[in-house]
């Protein structure tokens, strides 16, 4: 006999007309997922509702607006927002960036765009540094809560408190309100969020992903002072300091961002790097690292979270999978567009989620195992003299001879930028050209009295 009371489409894990959808985290992925639900769900002729929750003012200065980022957006980025119609104005971009000063204890180079059509660009996530004076560009992260916004999503200013489940479905409330249920909850909260820790009682099996710090300090400098001595390049420092990964200046307005990434960063790692010479090289005279405009110690994500997924709630962004150390905010695109298309067209249960977007995040996470390998071979570059003479020179070589192939400045220019997969990276440097080229200038480096190859 057939049932009576069969059960409503929502009672099987679906959006239907009149769901309501909460994202905490205003950030590039929450404001992605929000943006993504909302034209999904009307391409679907689905009328849901989305609210943001959300306790900064991303158009204030830091802390208060503050997301804690380098802020550059690769060429990929840009050119997947672009199709999605979505453009950066350039109140937002603080400045474009059109090449890399790769910076040794042995010599520096410049590496110019591999090819004409890359673009990268440098933005604030927040409305700029705390001594921030006027406020001559806008906040990425406003921008794209905005674009959230005018699809259609609210957006509470309001801290998350509590999150519980109540008859199956998410509960969550904020200070001073009553409880609120939803029919799907999207964390985008980020690994620095004291938020993070409200999932812990749910108990479906999340475990956040292990992380690292890293250390970011702002420069006042000027614009004029910024043009001349920096100009569009980012500048990225291999230097043999123990503990230092990686290292950059990245030009953004008036302001010199200096990001540091490495194991243990302390006050003795921070001053070594920037007591060096070649960061005092391309500073200005007069330039002493106190007193600074701003700094913050931020985590990374350097593994991904486990169970990232359950019915009706799903985790994207950092606080579930991201790329390792380059371009989190591809990231955050991604995972937000295939947990949107999962939620509106396939079902917001916790098996919907593992068979169309888990396969999203294995992708990442296989491509990070690969970025693993890669940066290995950056730091053995890092401790070897002939090793830095070797990239140095082959280096210079490809950028100074028309039309020679740009094998090791393409690989550099994507390890630096994000812009592509590690795999695709690793993939062009065991090509057979590249590696006999690398061979050729190591046994020159070794040997310096033997003539180099041109």
């Amino acid at each position: 006999m057939a049932d009576s009371n069969p059960p409503s489409r929502q009672d099987q894990l679906e959006l239907v007309d009149g769901s309501r959808v909460a994202v905490i985290g205003g950030g590039p992925a929450g404001s992605f997922t929000s943006y993504f639900l909302l034209e999904m769900a009307e391409r679907a002729d689905l009328d849901i509702e989305v609210e943001i929750y959300e306790p900064r003012d991303f158009s204030c200065p830091a802390p208060g607006g503050c997301n804690m980022c380098g802020g550059i957006i690769s060429e990929t980025l840009v050119q997947n927002l672009a199709a999605e119609g979505i453009n950066l104005p350039d109140t937002v971009v603080q400045r474009g960036i059109e090449s890399y000063v790769l910076h040794m204890d042995v010599g520096m180079v410049r590496i110019e765009t591999p090819v004409d059509e890359k673009r990268i660009a440098a933005v604030y996530r927040g409305a700029g540094p705390r001594d921030i004076q006027v406020r001559k560009w806008g906040s990425f992260d406003h921008h794209l809560e905005g674009l959230a916004e005018a699809r259609g999503a609210k957006v509470t200013r309001g801290r998350v408190m509590e999150i519980s489940m109540d008859n199956g479905r998410p509960s969550i409330s904020v200070k001073g309100g009553e409880p609120q249920a939803y029919d799907l909850l999207v964390a985008a909260v980020g690994v620095n969020s004291p938020a993070l820790k409200l999932f812990k009682e749910l108990d479906f099996g999340y475990q956040p992903p292990e992380t690292t710090k890293t250390f970011i300090r702002e420069y006042f400098l000027g614009e004029e002072v910024i043009a001349e001595i920096l100009g569009d390049s980012m500048h990225v420092f291999l230097l043999n300091i123990p503990r230092l990964e990686f290292a950059a200046i990245i030009p953004k307005g008036d302001y010199a961002s200096v990001c540091l990434l490495g194991e243990a960063i302390d006050k003795d790692l921070v001053d070594a790097f920037l007591s060096s010479d070649e960061v005092r090289g391309c500073m200005p005279d007069d330039w002493a690292p106190d007193p600074r405009s701003c700094q913050c110690s931020p985590k990374i994500a350097v593994k991904g979270a486990i169970q990232p997924y359950g019915d009706r709630i799903v985790f994207v962004g950092d606080c579930g999978v991201t790329r390792l150390y380059k371009d989190g905010i591809g990231a955050a695109y991604k995972t937000a567009k295939a947990c949107a298309t999962t939620a509106v067209f396939e079902g917001v249960s916790e098996d919907a989620f593992r068979r169309h977007y888990a396969p999203i995040l294995k992708t990442i996470l296989r491509d990070n195992a690969i970025g693993k390998v890669t940066f290995s071979a950056t730091k053995l570059v890092q401790m070897m003299p002939f090793a830095r003479r070797a990239m140095l020179r082959m280096t210079q070589k490809e950028q100074s001879i028309p039309g020679r192939h740009k094998d090791i400045s393409q690989v550099l220019w994507d390890m630096f930028t994000g812009s592509a997969a590690y795999m695709e990276i690793f993939t062009r440097a065991i090509h057979p050209r590249f590696l006999g080229r690398l061979s050729w200038e190591l046994l020159a480096a070794v040997a310096p009295g033997k003539r180099s190859q041109p």
